[in-house]
């Protein structure tokens, strides 16, 4: 069967880059699964979960924002941030999950409210990831 290069890379690093079977993102008009080839495009994307499929298995993502193109059987995800789902800090989350709620409660003038806003929905998402594929792990309960 053939394969799509895939590679997801932020300002900071290569979170991933293999050769893969589909990969599932987070358009902003909503899921996308693209197989090899696909047809040429370029989207944006949702800060959401992305997921890849190599050989049966699965390595799920988190994304927050960003762009796909599609070209060539090549796929390239350039993202605001992106990270593995067993690289989610839990604790970090909550974190930033009650910074971005506490924001929100303060009505502060001169606070951007986008920003308080677009922080919560990423903290919320990245738990709802982290949160969702703990139980899908066999033995988890």
């Amino acid at each position: 069967m053939d394969k799509l290069k895939f590679e997801i890379v932020t300002a900071e690093r290569v979170v991933y880059s293999d050769d893969v079977d589909i990969v599932i993102a987070p358009g902003i008009q909503g899921q996308m699964g693209i197989l090899p080839s696909h047809a040429p495009i370029l989207t944006m994307l949702r800060a959401d979960e992305l997921v890849v499929r190599k050989d049966g298995e699965e390595t799920v993502m988190f994304v927050s924002g960003g762009f796909l193109e599609v070209m060539q059987n090549r796929v390239t995800v350039l993202a605001d941030v992106a990270e593995r789902v067993d690289e989610i800090d839990i604790a970090r989350a909550e974190e930033a999950k009650s910074r971005a709620e506490e924001r929100l409660k303060e009505h502060i003038p001169e606070m951007d409210l986008a920003r308080a806003e677009a922080a919560l929905r990423r903290s919320l998402m990245r738990l709802k990831i982290a949160e969702r594929r703990r139980k899908k792990r066999p033995g988890s309960g």
